[in-house]
């Protein structure tokens, strides 16, 4: 018997053992959020890089001098309030929230945005130079104080600063980094920068130095890169991950009638379209250059492609009708909207014509590139589908995402379908894209008439003159031009496990972790 209770003593301590290590590893994965993303960004340097999956990872770990709500409305972050503007606008006074460090430890201060905005402003390569083209010089008031000359009225002026182009970064880190400050960010944010494991993963630890602590509550977050729609849901449905980025509208649906996740969603202020080159022969800094192609050189065939797309059916076949036809770069969810636009139908017949006075009647191949993941693939396979019935033979060329975005900056694709995943005023969904230098701009197209009308839409600040302005450049890059062809505006859909709690949806599609908890 002694035997025996001595047995069941090692037996039961044994179990006891066991469960103590399964509630330790329960308790240590509740301090870490799991994060599904569908692409891998590209460089993790405010300056330099251009990806939304990018900004979700900044949301975390680089704040920014002004932040965007759930109901648009620009409010203060890393600044202690909404700028003061003097000079006819002319001048932009900054205050800045005392106590604030970078994850180094080292002091977020006048000095270091003054730094942060120059680096902007100067660096070979910055895609925030033109969101920045309106500032002349940045001043150092005081240790607290940042004052930013305009050469002329900038109306977005704080929303350009509530993006990427209003991160401040360590200048230690970027002074000793360099070039490679991408590989190892620090900024200001609740979590901090760890590791990252190209097309794997990236991870963040709760920062030691953040100003407000308590909006961290979990130690660690992990953001998987997990391009395939059907492993990111069957990672939700397994617990393997805790939340999950840009569910299909094909998938909502099920989960939904599941009943275990919540989904919130929101309209978002992108689009997405199909870019087309027109001068980039060399790369998006070179001079333009003729591609010696009739896609590029030849306006007619760029509407016939345009015409053999039906955006409606689109949607429909690809959607399940969820996301939000359109043909402009600015969404309806914005003031901007222009609401009497009407986008052209698809006329097969027409585009034939063009394609036949452009002496192109037995038709015209091209490729288009495509980011390999399920979705785009299907939106391809759908407008290649369309394309052929007016003439077009077009090849779809999957890529992985980082690379495809090399290749269209260094003008080695002919057609990209992509997106922007777009910002609180137009003007930052338009003008690096559509002016001549726009630091975006890797079709570079050029048309001065252009560049004019987006130059004053930057200066006024009436919202009826901004919309009319806004109006007329979209009739001229949208029509004669065409070197983007919008297509429709997403709805961000977020599925997470029911007891996190305090998550909310924001228009621009941002996964934002900070204040949210276990329950």
């Amino acid at each position: 018997m002694n035997g025996m209770k001595k047995a069941l003593w090692l037996i039961v301590g044994v179990l006891s053992a066991l469960l103590l290590a399964q509630a330790q590893v329960a308790h240590a994965q509740k301090k870490t959020l799991v994060v599904a993303l569908n692409q891998d960004p590209d460089i993790l340097d405010p300056t330099l890089s251009r990806t939304y999956v990018g900004r979700i990872i900044y949301a975390h770990m680089c704040e920014k001098l002004y932040e965007i709500d759930a109901s648009l409305r620009i409010v203060p972050q890393l600044a202690a309030d909404l700028p003061q503007f003097t000079d006819g606008g002319k001048t932009v006074t900054i205050k800045l929230r005392p106590g604030v460090k970078f994850n180094d430890g080292t002091e977020m201060n006048a000095e270091a945005v003054r730094f942060s905005l120059d680096r902007h402003r100067a660096m070979k390569g910055s895609n925030r130079r033109s969101e920045l083209d309106s500032v002349t010089a940045v001043e150092v008031v005081d240790p607290l104080t940042v004052r930013l000359r305009l050469k002329a009225p900038f109306s977005p002026i704080v929303a350009t600063l509530a993006d990427r182009a209003g991160m401040p970064v360590s200048p230690a880190q970027a002074n000793k980094l360099g070039e490679k400050f991408g590989t190892a960010p620090v900024c200001v944010g609740p979590w901090s920068f760890v590791e990252r494991v190209p097309q794997d993963r990236i991870v963040l630890e709760k920062s030691a130095h953040y100003f407000d602590p308590g909006q961290a509550r979990f130690d660690r977050l992990v953001f998987r890169v997990i391009p395939d729609d059907n492993v990111r849901l069957a990672n939700l449905r397994s617990g393997d991950i805790d939340l999950m980025h840009l569910v299909s509208p094909t998938d909502a649906a099920s989960l939904r009638k599941e009943g275990r996740f919540d989904m919130p969603s929101v309209t978002g202020l992108g689009y997405q379209g199909i870019t087309l080159n027109l001068r980039n022969k060399t790369g998006k800094t070179q001079a333009p250059a003729d591609l010696g192609t009739p896609l590029a050189n030849d306006p007619r065939l760029r509407q016939a492609l345009e015409l053999s797309i039906d955006r409606e059916v689109l949607n429909q076949v690809v959607w399940d009708g969820q996301y939000t036809p359109g043909c402009t770069p600015i969404p309806p969810v914005s003031p901007f909207a222009d609401k009497s636009r009407k986008c052209a139908g698809r006329d097969v017949a027409k585009a034939k014509q063009l394609l036949a006075a452009a002496g192109l009647a037995g038709g015209y191949a091209f490729e288009l590139t495509i980011i390999n993941d399920p979705p785009q693939r299907r939106v391809g396979e759908v407008i290649q589908g369309m394309a052929k019935e007016a003439g077009f033979n077009i090849t779809l060329r999957p890529s992985e995402f980082a690379s495809a975005l090399t290749d269209d900056d260094n003008g080695k694709l002919q057609a990209f379908l992509i997106g922007w995943s777009g910002r609180v005023d137009p003007d930052a969904n338009i003008h690096q894209f559509q002016t001549c230098g726009g630091s975006l701009n890797t079709t570079l197209a050029c048309d001065e008439g252009i560049d004019a009308l987006l130059n004053k839409a930057r200066e006024v600040s009436d919202l009826g003159q901004r919309i009319g302005l806004y109006r007329e450049a979209v009739d001229k890059f949208g029509g004669s031009r065409r070197n983007i062809v919008y297509l429709y505006h997403l709805n961000y859909i977020v599925a997470h496990a029911k007891n996190l709690k305090g998550y909310r949806a924001v228009p621009d599609g941002l996964i934002r972790i900070k204040g949210t908890s276990w329950n």
